[in-house]
């Protein structure tokens, strides 16, 4: 599923996917019964009735697996940010024991990162990217601490926290642009989609005698289809559109 698709408002994008789906199920079934009198189908209701249930239920479990861990990528994603974020903080505390020139300089780099990640690099990762001034301050980070040499013991355990603490920066900031570009693989969406077309074409068969409550049957099946859907799209990628992992947890980090 392309990135640009998120550029849309997700309620725009609900409206429209869910309209989509009312409007063709419903005028397919038109089709099927301008061609297909009800009463030539009925007679085989006994038998599409449990093959249909069959369809049902093998796609509702597909549904809530994707789900399932769909929203666990997201919820994952998120827990990942504040970590980053709170090993941001720990570094900016382990530095207090730092000499002044090298703790002004050091918690500069780390002021100037969360700034950067929450402002620049949060806006390219809505479009699966990533910043290469980020990428840029953390090497000097890694600079510094490749360089500093502490002068006591005390400096030097909380110098070991922060390359610690840094490490695990890099890993997280790794995973957060790695979660920002990936998705469902296409074969999972091709299924999804080809498994709810199936479901809505095999509804149309049913013969039933008053035509408006089938019509409404149809709408409400396509509805309830096209919602799950819509729910993975949205937390499908966890930072892009409005439905996303936020960067307040580093905004907090620069009032700390």
């Amino acid at each position: 599923m392309p990135l640009t698709t998120f550029e849309m408002p997700s309620l725009l994008l609900g409206v429209i996917i869910i309209s989509a789906s009312i409007i063709l199920s419903v005028s397919a079934l038109l089709a099927v019964r301008r061609r297909v009198p009800h009463h030539r189908m009925k007679p085989h209701n006994d038998i599409a009735g449990p093959m249909f249930e069959t369809m049902g239920v093998a796609y509702a479990v597909l549904l809530a697996f994707i789900v399932v861990v769909v929203w666990q990528n997201f919820d994952k994603a998120r827990a990942n940010v504040e970590r980053e974020a709170n090993c941001v903080t720990d570094m900016v505390r382990d530095s207090q024991s730092f000499s002044q020139g090298s703790r002004q300089h050091i918690q500069g780099l780390i002021r100037q990162y969360a700034e950067l990640v929450s402002g620049e690099e949060w806006a390219a990762m809505a479009k699966g990217r990533a910043s290469a001034r980020v990428s840029g301050v953390l090497n000097k980070m890694w600079d510094f601490y490749g360089s500093y040499e502490p002068a006591t013991i005390s400096e030097r355990i909380f110098f070991e926290e922060s390359v610690r603490h840094l490490d695990e920066v890099g890993e997280l900031r790794r995973m957060r642009l790695f979660d920002a570009k990936s998705g469902l693989h296409p074969v999972l969406w091709f299924v999804l989609i080809t498994g709810g077309v199936s479901i809505m074409l095999f509804a149309l068969f049913f013969g039933a005698e008053n035509l408006r409550s089938q019509v409404l049957m149809i709408a409400l099946l396509s509805v309830s289809i096209s919602l799950i859907l819509f729910l993975i799209l949205v937390f499908d990628y966890p930072f892009s559109g409005d439905v996303s992992v936020s960067a307040d947890a580093f905004k907090e980090m620069l009032q700390y």
